[in-house]
């Protein structure tokens, strides 16, 4: 049974969802599909996974320790573990995630990988920019969380380009 718990943060409203043993999705907005999902408020993974994303809003988190279930192709989890190697406050491009799985020619499957990310925030996706640093895609057409996230982390989105 798949278990969720919603909770408020500076993007709105989340939805934790975890397998009872692993975290499995994080969703964005209201109105998320829970109907095959029970609402477990005191499941005590999903209370640390909130527990943790709240210390990360706060500003006094930088890396997750949770439990992850990653369900995906194998091309896109190559792409979500790289993004784990994106330390807090830094970003990539998508040509240098494509670089660093052994693939350069593949930045638009890296854009879909991310895309298709099933736990954004704790997998980073919101780290990964355009080639010119500019602001691409995040969880479908919401830049304007990616640019909060950024902006909680500090990031500064000018790349040195070697």
């Amino acid at each position: 049974m798949k278990l969720f718990l919603t909770m408020n943060s500076p993007i709105g409203s989340l939805t934790i969802v975890s397998s009872g043993k692993r975290i499995i999705g994080l969703e964005f907005g209201e109105g998320v599909e829970t109907q095959n999902l029970k609402k477990a408020e005191e499941d005590a993974l999903l209370v640390e996974a909130k527990r943790q994303l709240l210390e990360y809003f706060d500003g006094k988190r930088k890396v997750f320790q949770l439990p992850i279930f990653l369900k995906g192709t194998e091309f896109q989890r190559k792409v979500w573990n790289e993004l784990l190697h994106i330390p807090y406050g830094e970003t990539r491009s998508y040509q240098e995630i494509a670089a660093a799985i052994g693939n350069k020619n593949a930045v638009r499957a890296v854009g879909q990988a991310n895309k298709a990310n099933p736990i954004p925030i704790i997998i980073p996706c919101h780290r990964v920019i355009g080639k010119n640093s500019q602001l691409t895609g995040y969880a479908g057409k919401q830049i304007d969380k990616k640019a909060i996230l950024l902006e909680l982390e500090k990031t500064s989105l000018f790349m040195t380009v070697f």
